[in-house]
């Protein structure tokens, strides 16, 4: 990693205005991954730095939603992994978290069923939003689709990252757990990197508004 990706510590308690309790405490709570706290030399001894970009907006997320959820209740909300089982589909088409026209895709490809899994709601979730945003085409949506059935799994609960690309106006897209090193040559185009974690996020946060 890149350094001018990196914040210190002391740099990312100036810049959010926590406590040094405070980031510790959400590191025992699991709301910062223990990963993310890296020990690296410096001419004072050893100093613990972070990524800049993922630090900073979870710092900002937790500040944002603290008050409307416990830590244990954010803890889950960051964690890759869900305790919700399963889901039918008219559930979630009924309260709006997604459509009927990214199911019916999804049901094209996987058939028709009276559950989702999560991983399965993610997909459709995932799915619903590049359709929307322009981004993918419907035929791109099904490789998304087959990428997310064989391979999401494999991460084992780690989000993990989609990216687009295509060549002379061939699409390829792959899950990756992190696509920060990938480099391609000149005549490819990176249509979209998506990281999950913020896409498991707010599914979350709308299944839990819609149990509430």
């Amino acid at each position: 990693m890149n350094e001018d990706d990196l914040i210190s510590k002391k740099e990312l308690l100036e810049l959010t205005g926590i406590s040094y309790g405070q980031l510790y405490r959400w590191k025992r709570k699991n709301l910062i991954p223990e990963e993310w706290f890296v020990r690296k030399s410096s001419f004072t001894g050893q100093e613990t730095f972070f990524p800049k970009h993922k630090i900073l907006q979870r710092i900002e997320r937790i500040k944002n939603m603290k008050d409307g959820l416990s830590l244990d209740e954010l803890a889950d909300v960051f964690s890759p992994s869900s305790p919700i089982e399963s889901l039918s589909a008219k559930h979630l088409i009924e309260r709006n978290i997604v459509t009927n026209f990214a199911v019916e895709l999804y049901e094209e490809e996987c058939g028709s069923r009276e559950a989702l899994s999560f991983n399965d709601m993610l997909t459709v979730y995932v799915l619903q939003k590049l359709l929307q945003s322009g981004e993918m085409t419907r035929e791109e949506g099904k490789m998304l689709i087959a990428v997310m059935r064989d391979h999401y799994g494999a991460l084992e609960n780690k989000a993990g990252e989609l990216v687009l690309i295509r060549k002379l106006g061939v699409p390829l897209l792959f899950l990756a757990e992190s696509a920060e090193q990938i480099y391609f040559d000149k005549d490819v185009k990176r249509v979209f990197r998506m990281p999950l974690a913020a896409s498991i996020e707010e599914l979350k946060l709308k299944l839990n508004e819609t149990e509430a």
